[in-house]
């Protein structure tokens, strides 16, 4: 039994395409014998402000493949993949976006990947045609300097993926507040294996990830998983000290054996600018641990749920 999760967020354009997509793919491989009659797709509502859950309640009556888990409201992207990937039944859970650019076909390798004993199957893109000159430029940084920081994740897998029951339950034991699933998953373990796919044009609508978003989750990833700009502030002290002192040496050797030493703002206001730049710097980078530190004490729960629906739950209808 496979579990298919989706999270949504307005996703209302690309739903009904998507459902039937998901649907003809899992009767297909029903009807070949590779999954059980009960795997469905389970919709996670992240706190849509248009009629998302109004058609996954309505799919959820009339397709008893389809499933829906409304959280009580937006909880980011992560937060909702999480409790779907923790709700969601199945001896095989597969992650995916809802506005179709994730290959469907890549799915039966996936599958028959962990039939050949993989817990974990990534799956991966194999080039990025369909991104703009900024988009892989920015793509290609980040994953570069995550490399650098020592965070270890997939290049160019973001979360289509499939997890076996097993690696479920033990991603279950981590009770981090700031998710970073990519970077989590690859650290659990197990047997793994790749999947190339070519990633699509969204179908419909409008991307749920701007510019900010993204810039927040590769923050996110670096601060999560690394120390290592603790270890950069401490380098940079160093150097910043090494070169005061060397200037420190200049202006004394200048001012003792040689008559152009001239009074100025220069030597002054610079170094003074320098320093304080640095100074805020350092406090920035070490007052985000710290804000991280504090959320994690309160241990607040990463999401609620406000109802289901579905065959699985038990119910046909909203719950």
């Amino acid at each position: 039994m496979i579990s298919l999760v989706l999270p949504c967020f307005n996703e209302e354009e690309v739903l009904p395409e998507t459902t039937r997509r998901l649907t003809a793919l899992l009767d297909r491989l029903e009807a070949d014998g590779e999954i059980d009659p009960a795997s469905a797709i389970f919709y996670v509502d992240d706190g849509s402000r248009d009629g998302t859950w109004g058609l996954i309640a309505a799919y959820s009556r009339q397709n008893p493949r389809v499933c829906g888990i409304k959280l009580s409201r937006n909880r980011g992207h992560q937060n909702a993949l999480l409790c779907g990937l923790m709700t969601a039944p199945g001896e095989v859970l597969i992650s995916l976006d809802a506005d179709l650019q994730d290959d469907l076909e890549a799915i039966p390798r996936m599958v028959q990947s962990y039939r050949a004993g993989s817990e974990i199957v990534f799956a991966v893109r194999s080039k990025r045609e369909t991104d703009s000159p900024l988009k892989k430029f920015t793509a290609q940084a980040y994953y570069r300097m995550l490399a650098f920081l020592g965070v270890q994740v997939i290049y160019n897998h973001a979360d289509f993926r499939l997890m076996s029951r097993r690696t479920l339950e033990v991603l279950r034991d981590y009770g981090e507040t700031h998710l970073f699933l990519r970077g989590l998953v690859h650290q659990l373990g197990f047997k793994t294996d790749i999947v190339e796919f070519e990633r699509m044009e969204r179908f419909a609508g409008e991307s749920k990830y701007p510019l900010s978003k993204m810039l927040s989750l590769a923050w996110q990833g670096v601060t999560s998983f690394t120390a290592y700009p603790l270890r950069l502030i401490t380098g940079a002290g160093v150097l910043v000290s090494l070169a005061s002192l060397a200037m420190a040496a200049w202006a004394f050797c200048l001012r003792l054996f040689t008559n152009e030493a001239l009074p100025g703002w220069a030597s002054t206001v610079i170094p003074m600018y320098f320093l304080g730049g640095v100074q805020l710097l350092s406090l920035g980078i070490i007052g985000e641990y710290l804000a991280k530190v504090y959320e994690s004490s309160k241990n607040r729960p990463r999401f609620h749920v406000e109802t289901v629906c579905g065959l699985p739950f038990g119910k046909a209808g909203v719950k």
